[in-house]
């Protein structure tokens, strides 16, 4: 069945269940419905682990009777098992206590128009290249170095989707994607030490994927690097973090800056709004229009359009992150966030990361955080971290067993640099972030 069949069957369901909820007494609706077919194939030793299948989908309905909301979802998409659904969402709504800010999005902010974002590229799911490719990554890693010793993996991962959404304001609209992903992680030893690390590449497109060859190369490559780490003693050092995860650092960012962290009263980025909280120099940009972009789209998970926005300008705050519900908490409107962020692009100083290192002088760069020690109401930050020491920015060995700790507040402000090498692989685009002190905490 040819794609747009495909779509179009999933926008009739859509269509008859809004229809069925207006029916049995709902003032309003909006629901959602997603098919997925893919094959996820892992390896370990060079030997295949798993092979499975994805083959399902689901539909969930949110219904509102006057200002109460009931919501149900179901993956039988049957006739009965969808007139099920809608008939107890209408129930629960009727018991639901009334809420001032509940119901749809404001309906002048519903997207109207449909760009095609190049999202799609199906490939065939073929089995037996999945596994061939995850095992050549391990085979490329474990003949790497005689110090790669054992193998957590390699995974291959291929997804076809489809989304649709609609409510009763007229929108129904919906959109196919494709997702590929390779990885691979492998464990190295050497006297007594022992220790692992991993790479992966993920897109819309299997085509731009990296080679299996080369996913294997760069984790052993990682992993041995890592061989022979030291503890190192408490100190207050600058930190570079490295752009894989450097991400991480901003995700932190749009937890504080969303609408619902602002109405609870919950973050450390409370009335921020116009203020300085990185350097001048920083500007973020958010582009959900990106053709082939892994965070892109035309329209959030509640039909608002989506569109270009500054999010931080010069450094200041420019805009809070809300959903239709957080907004009107706030006493403002939405701006296509339910759901999550498009495509944010962060500025950099045009630095490549040995000239971060030499900037850095001496200090710690980071490859690997671990643990959740994040405060997101007073932004107070402690991590277990690995990486490197550095002096006079060249590398001296790999460290390991520290924790990294400082306020995000300070964190941002204190960013010195950022790399012009970007990661991609997510919905957060950023370089190397070096900041100018923080606390480690070591042996």
């Amino acid at each position: 069945m040819q794609i747009e069949q495909q779509l179009a069957d999933i926008q009739n369901v859509v269509d008859d269940v809004l229809k069925l909820a207006l029916s049995k007494g709902a003032t309003q609706a909006e629901a959602s419905m997603s098919k997925v077919q893919g094959i996820a194939v892992s390896s370990r030793m060079q030997e295949v682990e798993n092979v499975e299948f994805t083959n399902d989908g689901g539909l969930g309905i949110s219904v509102y009777v006057g200002k109460r909301k009931g919501s149900a979802s179901t993956a039988d998409l049957s006739k009965a098992a969808l007139t099920l659904a809608v008939e107890k969402a209408v129930d629960i709504a009727r018991y639901t206590s009334e809420d001032p800010c509940t119901g749809l999005a404001d309906a002048d902010l519903i997207a109207t128009e449909f760009p095609d974002l190049d999202l799609y590229h199906p490939e065939e799911l073929d089995t037996e290249k999945a596994i061939k490719t995850a095992i050549e990554a391990e085979t490329a890693a474990m003949n790497y170095d005689s110090r790669i010793t054992n193998s957590d993996g390699a995974s291959y991962n291929a997804n076809l989707g489809m989304r649709v959404y609609g409510n009763t304001h007229g929108i129904n609209a919906g959109y196919p994607s494709s997702r590929y992903s390779l990885s691979c992680m492998v464990i190295g030893a050497q006297d007594d030490d022992m220790q692992r690390d991993y790479a992966y590449t993920v897109s819309r497109k299997a085509s731009l994927l990296q080679s299996a060859s080369a996913v294997g190369i760069e984790a052993a490559k990682a992993t041995v690097d890592r061989l022979g780490a030291r503890k190192i003693n408490t100190a207050n050092v600058p930190v570079l973090l490295h752009r894989d995860i450097a991400s991480s650092l901003f995700g932190h960012y749009v937890g504080a800056i969303s609408g619902g962290s602002l109405y609870r009263r919950s973050s450390f980025l409370l009335d921020s709004l116009g203020k300085q909280v990185f350097p001048e120099w920083l500007n973020i940009e958010e582009r959900p229009f990106i053709k082939g972009g892994l965070a892109s789209s035309s329209f959030d998970n509640e039909g608002v359009t989506c569109s270009d926005m500054t999010i931080v300008d010069a450094g200041k705050l420019a805009t809070y992150l809300y959903t239709t519900y957080s907004s009107r908490k706030l006493n403002t409107r939405s701006n296509g966030h339910a759901g999550g962020i498009h495509n944010w692009l962060v500025g950099d100083t045009g630095h490549s990361d040995a000239e971060l290192l030499k900037e850095m002088g001496t200090g710690l760069f980071v490859t690997e955080l671990m643990g959740q020690g994040v405060n997101g109401v007073t932004g107070d930050y402690s991590r277990g971290a690995a990486g490197y020491w550095v002096e006079n920015g060249i590398i001296q060995y790999p460290v390991h067993e520290v924790t990294i700790a400082g306020n995000l507040k300070d964190m941002f402000k204190g960013i010195v640099a950022i790399g012009a090498e970007k990661d991609v692989r997510g919905s957060v685009q950023t370089g190397s972030v070096l900041i100018d002190q923080m606390k480690i905490a070591g042996s």
